[in-house]
């Protein structure tokens, strides 16, 4: 059997928790807190935002407004306008950077390695062929292409392009 080293994670895992939801303070922030957010989209029930420590440039998520825990809680149209959202955020991220593919996933739980639990998100992660490297595994370092101000703005373009 193989195993993933990932060290990075003990930072997610071991740290203090948070007093407060970032998501939920995200979600009630104007949208005039958008750019400082790195809020891309507001939706009617999700937003998609930067992940602030990505594991790859252009790696976002999509959010629930309401806190809540997994798909079970979902209720009315949430699940479809989720998936609205993640399908343009796939052509997005394929726009404005062209990845080999996308990872698309939920951590449910703080065992599954949730950094923030108890707040539905889905990540979408670009890929490219061979970005797999020793950073990550050796140097416990990511090598992350542009800064998120960068990200945001192509980001941001790319949606509205799609």
């Amino acid at each position: 059997m193989e195993r993933l080293f990932a060290p990075w994670r003990s930072v997610y895992l071991m740290g203090e928790p948070a007093q407060s939801c970032l998501f939920c303070s995200m979600a009630a922030a104007g949208p005039d807190q958008d750019r400082a957010n790195f809020v891309l989209e507001r939706g009617r029930e999700w937003f998609v935002v930067i992940n602030r420590y990505p594991y790859t440039t252009g790696h976002l998520m999509v959010v629930s407004r309401r806190h809540v825990e997994k798909v079970g809680d979902f209720q009315g149209d949430e699940g479809s306008e989720m998936v609205g959202l993640l399908a343009r955020c796939e052509a997005a991220i394929k726009r404005a950077y062209g990845p080999d593919g996308i990872n698309l996933g939920a951590n449910l739980g703080r065992s599954a390695g949730a950094g923030i639990v108890g707040h539905f998100h889905m990540h979408m992660v670009p890929r490219w062929h061979g970005d797999t490297n020793f950073m990550s595994t050796v140097g416990e370092t990511r090598v992350v292409s542009e800064d998120l101000s960068v990200t945001y703005d192509r980001l941001l373009r790319a949606l509205r392009e799609a």
